[in-house]
Parts: structure tokens; C-alpha cells; sequence
């Protein structure tokens, strides 16, 4: 059995039941670029350090942001601060963010390459 095409009107009710990015979330861009830098041993680092710890908080893949000179990037949003984008993440500067801005709501600063005012 062939599946139809999937129209606009069908994916604006996909979109309208389903809201990808509510809670507290962590992408890690797994594009070409980030995967070369390191994004791999990041993203592992945030799932297994996230589950050590019990932390409720989606680990999750994205694509490239357009920023390949700071990979391995990583966004974070959590409840109460505004989504962060960290660039130059290694398996070090993940465990920072999950023990400071994830667990303590505190900024690493050193790290930040762009806030974003919507989650």
C-alpha cells in the first residue's frame, strides 16, 4: 500500500498537536561540521551524565546552526532562563553545563555564543 503525499493542511495539524520544544531540552547539532568537531562524544556525554544524575531533561539531535567555526554547538533550555546557545563543547564544558546551568541555573559564560529570547 502506497502512503499519499503529506500536504501543508496535514502538517499544520501535525504541528498544532505536537510542541517539539516544550520542557527542558538539550540539542546537540550532529551536522557534518559538529559530528568532525567532536558533537558525538558531547552528545553521548550529555546521555549518560544526564542519566547518572537522573535528570529529567531531553538530549536531542539537530542540524547544522550556521556556526561551524564554534562546533561542537550545543543549546539548552531550561524552565526559568532563556535558551543558551554553547559553542566549543567538549565532554568537559557538557558536564559543566549539566552541573551549572541544568542542575544550579547558572550561565557557563564562558562558553555562551548567543542567547535566544523563545525557547
Amino acid at each position: 500500500m502506497a502512503m499519499g503525499k503529506i500536504n501543508k493542511d496535514d502538517l499544520d495539524k501535525i504541528k498544532k498537536g505536537v510542541d517539539l520544544d516544550s520542557g527542558s531540552w538539550i540539542k546537540v547539532g550532529l551536522s557534518t561540521c559538529g559530528i568532525a568537531a567532536g558533537a558525538d562524544v558531547v552528545f553521548n556525554t550529555f546521555v549518560e551524565e544526564a542519566k547518572k544524575r537522573n535528570l529529567k531533561i531531553a538530549v536531542k539531535r539537530c542540524g547544522c546552526q550556521g556556526m561551524c567555526y564554534a562546533e561542537p554547538l550545543v543549546e539548552v533550555k531550561t524552565e526559568g532562563m532563556p535558551a543558551v546557545i554553547y559553542g566549543r563543547v567538549n565532554k568537559d564544558v557538557a558536564i559543566k553545563i549539566l552541573e551549572e546551568h541544568v542542575c544550579s541555573n547558572l550561565l557557563v559564560k564562558d562558553h555562551i555564543y548567543e542567547f535566544r529570547s523563545k525557547g
